[in-house]
């Protein structure tokens, strides 16, 4: 009869909001924060709404915010009441100007609808950037947990996309957090390649990676870890937003070729002694018709032999496995380059 949506902000403690998820959601742990709407203009519309842990699985459960009218329960399908993303999050709206018995397509056009629903991504976007502001070390704490959330939004809604920009951050893989105009400084000087493009690494396993991402560390590149499960399509989102910018995976080349410099080493090598080396090479791989034997002129101290494969080919196989429109990518066999480094002691050995 007095739900906690009703009351004022002030008339409740951190303890009232949590008591009120547990009575909503009470097999859930708690919440990591909340933001409580109270709007009479130009619409009324009242509410909490709740961020859950997501972590880095997107269990999208479309039934867990509930819309009331006048404290009558309605649905928990608010699906085209709001935007797609914020469905991720747990909760209570509460307005008399939703249309109850109408279609789905109805809703999506209907004027009011619109207006709230864009109140509720601007008022969300403003929640984290406050959080953001005022705490940035409990909003970077608690990022792995919203981080699906917030990709999720900035790849589907464009306004909140350009809200995200202020507090969406990288992490790298010395696991310190950064915005994405801290990061371009960072990395502007020193990984901006001989075409003027800022090359962006990552990583998405630092395990496996680990040698590529120590082969970039020893030339002072700073590398990201991309290894979210919206990360492949982000980095396809926010490529197309940075100016004369590329993410290329750490293992994708040569780390000379990753971010190419003007100057180039001679080969160690002749072209016949290539020939003759290549099978010898080759003939060790199981599938060997995946690979490509490549000769690079590379440091001697850099490793003597590298399997990469191409950024392009594994971002698109990477896509189509998240279940894009790839799928022609996903049937290909792997197609990797067995890269020898033609000034290495050993291989001239």
């Amino acid at each position: 009869t007095a739900p906690a949506w009703k009351k004022q902000p002030s008339e409740l403690s951190d303890e009232d909001y949590k008591n009120f998820y547990r009575e909503l959601y009470p097999f859930s742990g708690d919440p990591l924060f909340w933001i409580h709407l109270n709007i009479d203009y130009p619409f009324n519309l009242t509410g909490i709404l709740y961020f859950p842990k997501l972590g880095n699985t997107l269990e999208v459960q479309k039934n867990k915010i509930q819309l009331y009218c006048n404290q009558v329960y309605v649905t928990d399908s608010v699906e085209g009441i709001v935007p797609e993303f914020l469905t991720l999050l747990h909760g209570v709206l509460d307005s008399p100007d939703i249309p109850l018995n109408v279609s789905r397509s109805f809703l999506q056009n209907d004027q009011n609808v619109k207006k709230i629903s864009s109140h509720i991504t601007k008022k969300v976007a403003d929640k984290l950037h406050d959080i953001f502001k005022n705490d940035r070390k409990e909003f970077e704490q608690k990022w792995d947990d919203i981080k699906l959330f917030i990709e999720y939004g900035m790849m589907t809604e464009e306004k909140f996309h350009e809200k995200g920009e202020k507090f969406a951050l990288l992490k790298n893989t010395d696991g310190k957090y950064i915005t994405f105009d801290e990061y371009e400084k960072i990395i502007k000087e020193n990984q901006t390649d001989k075409n003027k493009t800022l090359i962006y690494l990552y990583a998405t396993k630092a395990d496996e990676q680990y040698s590529f991402s120590e082969a970039a560390r020893s030339k002072v590149y700073n590398v990201l870890l991309m290894d979210g499960q919206l990360d492949t399509h982000f980095i396809n989102h926010i490529e197309q937003k940075f100016k004369d910018s590329r993410f290329l995976r750490v293992d994708s080349d040569v780390i000379d070729k990753l971010i190419q410099k003007e100057e180039s080493k001679e080969s160690k090598l002749n072209n016949t002694q290539k020939e003759n080396l290549a099978p010898a090479f080759k003939n060790q791989m199981t599938n060997k018709e995946n690979y490509t034997v490549v000769f690079e002129s590379l440091s001697e101290t850099d490793n003597p032999v590298v399997i990469t494969q191409s950024e392009f080919m594994r971002r698109m196989k990477d896509m189509s496995k998240l279940g894009g429109t790839m799928s022609f990518y996903g049937d290909m066999p792997d197609s990797l380059n067995l890269v020898i480094n033609s000034n290495h002691p050993l291989i001239i050995k």
